[in-house]
């Protein structure tokens, strides 16, 4: 029998918000587009690791597999390498959402 999942305390689920749910955090999507290397450190700051992790696909990565959330690393490379702006904030919501719920 094969293991098709790794075990963790939370059941697979989706970011919270879409890759270019902009108008869910206008704040966090102009933080993003005016100052896109500050909110890649905020969300490295958010999540203990180096500042310059923030933007990078191996960030997405932890955060997925951290909370269980579907998709592979190339739909990670993927995200980050074609809409990087859009990447980090889809991380960012997500982060801040949990917190919000008591779950980060």
């Amino acid at each position: 029998m094969a293991v098709t999942n790794q075990p963790g305390r939370y059941a697979p689920s989706e970011f919270q918000t879409g890759l270019c749910d902009f108008c869910d955090d206008c704040g966090t999507c102009c933080y993003g587009l005016f100052c896109y290397p500050c909110l890649g450190c905020s969300i490295a700051s958010d999540m203990d690791e180096c500042c310059l992790c923030g933007m990078s696909t191996a960030i997405r990565g932890v955060y997925r597999t951290k909370y269980n959330i579907n998709g592979s690393l190339c739909s990670d490379f993927m995200a980050v390498y074609y809409c990087s702006i859009c990447a980090v904030c889809q991380l960012k919501r997500d982060i801040d959402l949990r917190k919000k719920q008591g779950i980060f």
